[in-house]
């Protein structure tokens, strides 16, 4: 180091407050900096612990390395001490520290390096914040996006980001000739300087590097280490934290307004109202009635000024409770709140008007209010019973001598459960932590409607019935499930307002001993739902429980060679084990290396359509034939998720479980129409039967740009899964034109069958599914119309979120006495449709076959669908609903052939011309009859209706038990 008298190269300004203990530990990641040439200046805002006598030990300890302030009174905040701080500053470079975080050691040469090469004023660096404590070291890098990379900006209007998100002034190095030439100060008396100083700077900062590494260790230590509480900007029931919040929002405002900063302004506002605003709200439903009506008077004044366009772009909860916090409608926004803290749970019973589904029934006279509360694209409405998270309100929380006695009320939301439903429920006691499985169920002992709800009561004996390990599962969540007609939904209780602490907490016997704890103590969660914590009340257990915690941070104790402390050392191995077998590398090794060995299941075929999501398509049609014939075979079927709906004859098992791996390592064939997972190496022995899910309107394979831009280590990768493929199934010789040389399959592995879920498109005696019909509710007198659009996505391929092109409220007005529209979306995408048009327009996309939707329709409206492919066999009108094909087919993907001139019926470029086509199928069937038996034979000429037959023949010999080829 040079001597006292050389200039620094950085100067860190370290504050400190009344924490004498850590402030060594700050200073030390500034003495250990690489970078030569930094000195650490301590400012001490006038603290009554011992920090400045530390701070002035520090600094005769490292002379020319440390100085020592110290402010004469308390400033009340962290600008006074910086800015004194940068009054007596001599480094070229200037940074900010407090006392309890850390920078990296590599720090300051990565911001001064980066600063000095580019001649930026301001240089910043990825901050990560650390949970001190965390038994998993938990860590949070601070919007790691904006960082991703080195790139230097001319001005802060070219990522709005850095300004909006990236608030902190402790992870960036500023020239000290810039903080000179702009008089740049932190305010004073007012919280979140922090907003506001980082905010002048970016604005006036001529130019801005943004460098990928870490610089600041942001710690987040447990309460208690603060003697003070919370630290003041986190104090949100004190009503001066939001004051001051708005205050330097408003001071950005008007820095922005003098700038003509419009985008700037618009983004800022989205961030307040996704962010600022939700970290008070979330508070409000525990503080006092005086404090939410003071805090309401201040948010008014606030939000009126906010961009409109940033309030119409904000998720849909925060419009609503911004919307009833200006109205002054407690009673639905706190219930909203809910909705707020915990995003999939539904808090509202909701109302219906106009065939439209609105959050509440206040307010619709007001337009604002109608826009804001609307909610039928959320589909609420739509959803099935056991897909909704319902809010549960609990309104009781006692301790009786029977146990924990709990009550509360689930929203009903538009009358769903009916009142002659049969409904039972029971509470259910779950570990947090997901290795430990253990769960206790008790009796819900009474359900009942109740006005737009459901009340219900019941008592847990904790005390007999819950046994917890003790140590490993020491948090234990609560839900309440219920059983309506058959069908399960599972709700979290609300603690709300309800007091916890009056009642004794009911005593617990873990079965590690009551050392580990002797009560269960209840808390509300991060989300506000009741949960209980194992707790050390006797001294006995608090004895215990210490010397645990010893052990568990090393420090030697008589409890390390007690059978306790073994038996914990056991538990925690084995769930190491646990999780190290249910890693996917770990798998893939004891798949190739291990269930490879194990000898080949005659007769197992292991079963998968559309990656486990579906008992559909192709692989269906196998089975089934198979089923038929009575094919010596050992069906295993393959699912994600959920196993409803796939059949109860064979074997299920979950993709990618021990079982699923299992059963593609002995399996005889493999016959899926999409792709097994790549990384899973197909052994000789096995033959594997790709079916395929359709042919190709859109490029695929190796045609896409996408895959072409990828490394030849990923290309590699891909082809080696396709290479997996003994059989690949075609319909026509398009396929083998397109799809064939898209996926590298050369001719001796095609196999010129057809699709099997076809054959019964090619049988004139199918009838229509009535049964299928009534349960949709799907008049059959009249025409029905399938719409069967396919996905969209962008040029990275990611999927687009899918809205309907068309108003099915028009629709209905024009069409729906005359004909019932079925709307069946890609499953990669989902559709909402309002209440208005039930019964006449249906949404069929949870209909996983869609064979029987094909019998039922008799016209389809696609557009790049390859259902169209299908349907053609039919004979029957079909409508091209092609409103974007020049953005389709040119910007994104790219196509094999010009739909618009091959078309096997009308190609459709607005809603006008689709209700026009509407008005005569006949006419538009009549007139494509030639286009359609063309289009049938130059892209379905194998689709003969015995394809199913033919696989089965090629897997078990042909029903009589001759051979048959199933090629050409």
């Amino acid at each position: 180091m040079p001597s006292s008298q050389a200039k620094p190269l950085v100067s860190v300004i370290v504050i400190v407050y009344n924490d004498a203990d850590r402030l060594p530990r700050a200073v030390a990641s500034v003495l250990r900096q690489s970078l030569r040439g930094v000195e650490a200046l301590i400012v001490d805002d006038c603290s009554t612990d011992d920090s400045f006598s530390v701070a002035q030990r520090l600094a005769a300890e490292y002379p020319g390395q440390v100085r020592a302030l110290r402010l004469p009174e308390n400033s009340g905040g962290c600008g006074g001490p910086r800015n004194l701080g940068m009054t007596e500053v001599r480094g070229e470079y200037v940074m900010f520290l407090d006392s309890d975080d850390e920078l990296d050691d590599h720090a300051c040469r990565n911001l001064y390096e980066a600063g000095e090469r580019t001649g930026a004023e301001l240089v910043s660096g990825l901050s990560v914040r650390r949970f001190v404590g965390n038994r998993n070291g938990k860590t949070d890098r601070w919007y790691p996006w904006i960082y991703s990379r080195t790139r230097t900006l001319d001005s802060v209007s070219e990522l709005p980001d850095l300004l909006v998100w990236d608030t902190l002034s402790t992870n960036k190095a500023y020239r000290r000739s810039f903080l000179t030439r702009t008089g740049l100060q932190f305010p004073l008396g007012i919280l979140y300087e922090d907003l506001l100083f980082s905010a002048q700077a970016y604005l006036a900062a001529e130019r801005i590097t943004l460098i990928p590494n870490r610089v600041y260790y942001w710690d987040q230590w447990p309460q208690a280490k603060d003697k003070g509480g919370a630290s003041l900007s986190n104090r949100r029931h004190e009503i001066r934290n939001f004051t001051d919040r708005l205050e330097i929002h408003r001071r950005i405002d008007a820095m922005l307004a003098d700038r003509d900063m419009a985008e700037l302004k618009y983004r800022k506002d989205l961030k307040f109202l996704k962010h600022d605003l939700v970290l008070h709200l979330r508070d409000l439903p525990f503080l006092p009635e005086d404090f939410r009506q003071e805090f309401a008077g201040h948010a008014r004044g606030y939000l009126a000024g906010l961009d409109p366009e940033a309030v119409a772009e904000s998720p849909f909860i925060q419009r609503i409770c911004a919307y009833l916090l200006t109205r002054d409608d407690w009673e639905n926004l706190l219930p909203a709140i809910d909705t707020l803290l915990n995003r999939d749970k539904l808090s509202s019973p909701l109302v219906e008007r106009d065939g439209r589904i609105f959050w509440c029934g206040e307010h619709l006279d007001d337009p604002e209010g109608r826009r804001v509360l609307e909610v039928t694209a959320h589909g609420y409405h739509s959803k099935a019973l056991g897909q909704l998270f319902l809010r549960n309100q609990l309104t009781r929380y006692a301790v009786g001598p029977g146990g924990v006695e709990l009550a509360g009320r689930v929203v009903n939301p538009l009358g769903r459960i009916a009142a002659d439903a049969k409904i039972s429920a029971k509470l259910e006691f779950t570990a947090r932590r997901k290795t430990i499985k253990s769960k206790f169920a008790f009796p819900v002992r009474e359900v009942r409607h109740d006005a737009d709800g459901i009340v219900w009561s019941a008592t847990a004996d904790l005390t007999k019935a819950l046994r917890p390990l003790g140590v490993l599962d020491d948090v234990w969540d609560v839900r309440c499930v219920f059983t309506v007609n058959g069908e399960r939904t599972t709700t979290r209780l609300t603690v709300g307002d309800l007091d916890l602490a009056a009642p004794p907490t009911p005593a617990v016997r873990p079965r590690l001993t009551r050392l580990t704890g002797d009560r269960m103590e209840p808390h509300r969660s991060v989300r506000g739902h009741l949960a209980f914590e194992l707790a050390a009340e006797g001294g006995l257990a608090r004895r215990g429980t210490d010397l645990i915690e010893r052990a568990v941070r090393g420090e030697a104790g008589p409890v390390a060679n007690t059978a306790m402390d073994r038996a914990r050392r056991t538990l925690r191995g084995a769930l190491r084990l646990k999780r190290q077998l249910n890693n996917g590398d770990t798998k893939l090794k004891v798949y190739h290396q291990l269930l490879h060995r194990l000898p080949v299941v005659k007769g197992q075929v292991v079963f998968e359509s559309h990656q486990g999501k579906q008992y559909s398509d192709n692989p269906r049609a196998i089975y089934e034939e198979l089923l038929r014939r009575g094919a010596p075979m050992k069906a295993v079927w393959s699912y994600a998720g959920s196993a409803a709906g796939f059949p109860s004859g064979a074997t299920l098992v979950k993709r990618w479980s021990w079982q699923y791996l299992r059963a593609l390592a002995q399996a005889e064939f493999w016959v899926d129409n999409q792709g097994f997972p790549y990384r899973l190496r197909k052994r000789p022995e096995t033959t594997y039967i790709q079916t395929w899910h359709g042919s190709a309107l859109k490029k695929m394979g190796f045609d896409l740009a996408s895959l072409k831009r990828q490394t030849p280590e990923q290309q590699a990768l891909y082809l080696a899964g396709l290479n997996r493929f003994d059989h690949f199934v075609v319909r026509s010789e398009h396929d083998v034109r397109t799809l064939a040389p898209a996926y590298r399959i050369g001719e001796d592995r095609l196999l010129r069958a057809g699709y099997p879920r076809n054959d019964v498109l090619r049988d004139e005696g199918a009838a229509k599914d009535r049964q299928l019909a009534g349960e949709l509710g799907i008049d059959l007198t009249k025409p029905v119309v399938l719409y069967a659009p396919t996905f969209r996505a962008d040029a990275s391929g990611r999927v687009r979120t899918f809205e309907l092109p068309f108003d099915v409220e028009e629709f209905v007005e024009r069409f729906g006495d005359r004909m019932t529209l079925l709307v069946r979306c890609h499953y990669l995408n989902r559709v909402v449709l309002p209440p208005s048009v039930a019964g006449k327009v249906i949404d069929v996309s949870d209909i996983q076959e869609v064979t029987p939707l094909y019998l039922m329709a008799d016209a389809l409206i696609t557009d790049y669908s390859s259902l169209m492919f299908d349907y053609a066999l039919l004979d029957r009108p079909m409508l091209f609903f092609a409103y974007d094909w020049e953005e389709y087919a040119d910007d994104l993907r790219g196509t094999y052939f010009d739909l618009l001139g091959e078309a096997p019926g009308p190609v459709l470029r607005d809603a006008g011309e689709l209700y026009e086509a509407l008005g005569d199928l006949d006419l538009v069937g009549k007139e494509y009859t030639e286009a359609r038996q063309r289009f049938v034979a130059e892209y379905g000429e194998y689709d003969r209706g015995d394809a199913a037959a033919r696989i089965a023949d090629l897997m078990f010999g042909a029903a009589d038990g001759t051979e048959q080829e199933a090629g050409r």
